[in-house]
């Protein structure tokens, strides 16, 4: 709240109400992360953003410019795992909605997912104006109903709802992925290191574990250190993906540690999941290993230099599957460990301690949205 001096011929004070807008993004980190640009935006033209964020995209929430409070909670209709619908939790998100004086809210989704069930809380909280992507007839859930087509990475698709609703990017903003700044001091030498993540949200887009073991000992022989990074549920799997002769780092680090591990990194290797998005998010490029389950155009990294790793025409391709549907998952077991070691040498030159050097295979490589071939 802020106080101005008193108006001419009174002495009374007039107080302004900051003008509060929230932004909604319910699912995983890196669904949040890619709001970012569309959060600054936002920020740019109101006084107070608060972030209405699910359980596993919190801490995410927590590293996005422009987001002044974040308020967490389990949306039955977009979480993986719901809980049942309980009326007495949508009376208290009602009731916490409407105590933040709200003068206006954007609810961020994917082309899959429907605005309107939060709109409607929106709209009983007392939100007068209310903003989303939707194909379905609102009625008079939204005031803005923007429709676009779905072959867009999902920053730009957040961000033309953003500009939809009146909002835009500050002069010098480029568009891209950000975090909060400073970032946790990282142990180890900038450019020293590779991180590899070998877990993933959905079992579908994770790149085999013994293939991930297997670039490991590969990226070691040319030369690089490996940082295996993953979450306190796959310690199991970093060790194991880790052996002897990677760093296992799983479990060890919160989300805005990770975050200074590949800002320091010369690249990152990691399938479709939460960590590429935060490495996009911190300038260091990425080795992508993308399952065709969902569209690599809506969901690659975002804004770096992108080497995207496996058979974007497998059978499997636009399926939405969260486990594999094809014996094998050919579409990634493709993928070998010489496949990664050319993919960083082409995003990262040789490793610090080589004496020598040798020319990358030409790769695609996505540059801040468009397709050129690395030579």
């Amino acid at each position: 709240m802020s106080l101005t001096g008193p108006r001419t011929g009174t002495s009374a004070l007039h107080v302004r109400r900051p003008r509060t807008v929230l932004v909604a993004r319910l699912d995983n980190a890196g669904d949040v992360l890619l709001a970012g640009p569309a959060v600054r935006a936002v920020a740019a033209g109101c006084d107070r953003v608060v972030f209405l964020a699910g359980p596993h995209g919190a801490a995410a929430a927590e590293l996005l410019p422009g987001v002044d409070e974040v308020l967490t909670w389990r949306c039955p209709w977009i979480d993986p795992a719901p809980e049942p619908v309980d009326a007495d939790d949508l009376a208290a998100l009602t009731a916490r909605l409407a105590a933040l004086d709200l003068v206006e809210a954007l609810v961020v989704t994917s082309f899959h997912q429907s605005p309107l069930p939060l709109a409607l809380v929106l709209r009983t909280a007392g939100v007068p104006r209310v903003s989303a992507i939707s194909v379905d007839y609102p009625g008079s859930l939204l005031d803005v109903r923007h429709r676009l087509p779905d072959d867009l990475p999902e920053p730009e698709r957040a961000l033309s709802l953003a500009r939809a609703a009146g909002f835009d990017l500050p002069d010098g903003d480029d568009g891209r992925l950000a975090v909060r700044r400073p970032l946790p001091a990282s142990p180890y030498e900038p450019g020293s290191h590779v991180v590899l993540h070998p877990g993933a949200s959905v079992p579908a887009r994770a790149w085999p574990a013994h293939r991930c073991a297997e670039a490991v000992e590969a990226l070691a022989d040319d030369g690089w250190q490996v940082l295996v990074t993953g979450g306190p549920g796959e310690r199991e799997l970093t060790a194991a993906v880790a052996g002897t002769r990677g760093t296992d780092l799983g479990g060890a680090t919160t989300l805005a540690e990770m975050a200074g591990l590949l800002d320091g990194a010369a690249a990152v290797v990691v399938g479709n999941t939460g960590p590429a998005h935060l490495a996009a998010a911190v300038g260091t490029p990425v080795v992508s290993l993308f399952a065709p389950v969902v569209p690599a155009v809506r969901w690659a990294p975002y804004g770096v230099p992108t080497v995207l790793l496996g058979d974007q025409s497998a059978a499997c391709r636009d399926s939405r599957a969260r486990d594999c549907p094809v014996v094998g998952h050919p579409c990634l077991t493709s993928v070998t460990a010489a496949d990664v070691v050319t993919a960083v040498r082409t995003l990262a030159g040789d490793p610090p301690s080589s004496a020598f050097c040798t020319e990358s295979a030409a790769l695609p490589v996505r540059r801040a949205g468009s397709w050129r071939s690395a030579t």
